[in-house]
């Protein structure tokens, strides 16, 4: 199986890109599927997955099934 490698700072960028729009995009449900799948994640990465999960469960983010929120 191969190894994901996440670019450096992709779970914060992704934690705040979602924080401003509230929306969850295809591409954000992905780079979450590849962080989970990586042996290299931090405690930081991972306490700012289970704050996205919870916001999620609590309905204050949506999931889109768009690809990007930027235009």
């Amino acid at each position: 199986m191969p190894s994901v490698t996440l670019l450096p700072s992709a779970i914060s960028e992704l934690f705040a890109q979602v924080s401003v729009t509230g929306k969850i995009t295809l591409a954000d449900r992905y780079g979450l599927m590849a962080a989970m799948l990586s042996e290299s994640i931090s405690e930081e990465e991972i306490d700012c997955i289970d704050r996205l999960l919870y916001a999620l469960r609590k309905g204050h983010v949506q999931i889109v099934d768009e690809l990007s929120t930027i235009l």
